[in-house]
């Protein structure tokens, strides 16, 4: 007969395979409004969720772009070299001590704010590749400058042999997801470095906050994010807004705290019996911190009861500053997930996620949870420079991951949108010299697998 505590060290395994994920659908619709975060603390009665709003909206086309079939979009070229040994995702670029807080919101309400937008004329889009092969130098110019762009209109990406010509036309040089291995997303075409964005049936309820493709450890330099098929029913707009404009916009009293304080984000929970004895319970502690945490490459430090909750077991990330400067331009940026992971905002959204997936962000000296006023300042700040793009197949954001962030909106029906990572093409040395571990691979496909078998309809109410 196996032991009992190794059945608890394998749900443990299990649990913590699905760091920030979320397993809930709300098949109504989600009102939009206005509203100020109630505590997480108050539990008498469930808190409302109320889709958060955006600072920009533009408005769909009209007529809607016409786009391929599945079949079709997802057609690669076999005569193109197979790219699915890519470089590893780059480790983070920290550069965040002595930041003069004033001096660097003055300098970032000077910036000039992400995305810029790029439509084709008739003339570019018939050009198709050889469009973005004369203009690299300009696009990869701008996209220095502003954070992110919206480029539309053109046919060469409505598929992913030409979305993989466009990037390769640019210089962009794929590496793997920073977090490969959590499930969050499978490959939709792996030879093309193509990762499925989020579009899995139990997660387009979800509404994913905004974030930078990174952990405290790695962070992929640039992202492309094409769509091949908006939601066909509603909704699906995907989420970006400008670093810079989040900081210059932030109550200088709540940004100095953040900075001085530092945070730390837990990433998955798993709940042992308060009544374990505490050898047993650090027993626990040790496996997984052994056999889990490393699968992840991330910093991770197995901790009782940050959250207050007796036997809760969290996954919490090491300190960093919400604080960074751009690697190359050295400007100060937001650069955080803390908009994403905060219980309190989380709570009063559309996100039901199990408490074992539940997020926290923490400052760092005390492990105490971000405070209401905090989170209130981060929600104001950050939804106030959210421009909900209205993506068409075809259209792509390129964005610059140490300056922009991004996130996704709930939607109905399906939905089919894909990224592509980049690695520092242009700095061999920030770049690093690993190749694709293919051990992080068979970790992916089982949480895929997991998520997957989700039903459509799926639903929460444990938060």
């Amino acid at each position: 007969m196996a032991s009992p505590f190794l059945s608890v060290a394998a749900a443990a395994v299990v649990l913590l395979l699905s760091p920030a994920s979320a397993f809930v659908v709300f098949p109504r619709p989600i009102p939009r409004v206005h509203s100020h975060v109630a505590s997480t603390m108050d539990r008498a009665e469930a808190p409302i969720r109320i889709a958060p709003d955006a600072g920009k909206i533009p408005q769909w086309e009209e007529p809607p772009r016409q786009g391929l079939s599945q079949e079709e979009f997802l057609a690669s070229d076999e005569s193109k070299p197979d790219l699915s040994e890519m470089w590893e995702c780059p480790l983070t670029r920290w550069d965040s001590d002595g930041v003069d807080i004033a001096a660097a919101q003055r300098e970032a309400r000077k910036m000039p704010k992400a995305p810029l937008e790029l439509k084709a004329t008739a003339a570019a889009n018939a050009q198709g590749f050889e469009y973005f092969a004369k203009n690299r130098k300009k696009i990869r110019a701008d996209l220095l400058k502003y954070g992110a762009i919206w480029i539309r209109g053109f046919d060469l990406m409505k598929g992913v042999s030409g979305f993989r010509e466009m990037y390769s036309a640019l210089g962009l040089d794929p590496c793997l997801d920073p977090l490969h291995s959590s499930g969050l997303r499978k490959f939709a075409v792996e030879r093309d470095a193509l990762y499925e964005e989020v579009n899995k049936p139990s997660l387009r309820g979800h509404y994913i906050g905004l974030h930078c493709e990174s952990t405290a450890k790695r962070t992929a330099a640039y992202a492309a994010f094409v769509c091949f098929q908006k939601a066909t029913e509603s909704g699906g707009r995907f989420l970006v807004a400008d670093g810079t404009a989040i900081l210059g916009e932030m109550d200088p009293d709540v940004l100095r705290r953040l900075y001085d304080r530092k945070i730390r984000i837990s990433v998955s929970n798993l709940d042992i019996p308060p009544s374990f004895p505490g050898l047993v319970k650090e027993g626990i502690k040790n496996l997984v911190d052994a056999a889990v945490a490393p699968k992840f490459d991330m910093d991770l430090e197995m901790i009782y009861e940050a959250d207050g909750k007796p036997g809760r077991l969290q996954a919490i990330e090491s300190a960093e500053a919400p604080i960074n400067r751009h690697p190359v331009t050295g400007i100060p940026v937001w650069f955080n997930n803390a908009h994403n992971h905060a219980r309190k905002l989380r709570d009063r959204r559309p996100c039901g996620v199990p408490e074992v997936g539940m997020t926290e962000v923490f400052y760092a000296d005390t492990l105490e949870p971000l405070s209401l006023e905090d989170c209130e300042e981060i929600k104001r700040a950050s939804e106030k420079h959210i421009t909900a793009l209205p993506m068409e197949p075809g259209d792509v954001l390129l964005v610059d991951n140490y300056r922009a962030l991004h996130g996704r909106d709930v939607f109905q029906g399906d939905r089919f949108h894909a990224v592509s990572w980049f690695t520092w093409d242009d700095n061999e040395e920030w770049r690093g010299d690993e190749r694709r571990i293919v051990a992080k691979n068979g970790l992916n496909q089982v949480m895929n697998q997991m998520m997957d078998f989700l039903p459509k309809d799926f639903e929460s109410d444990q938060s």
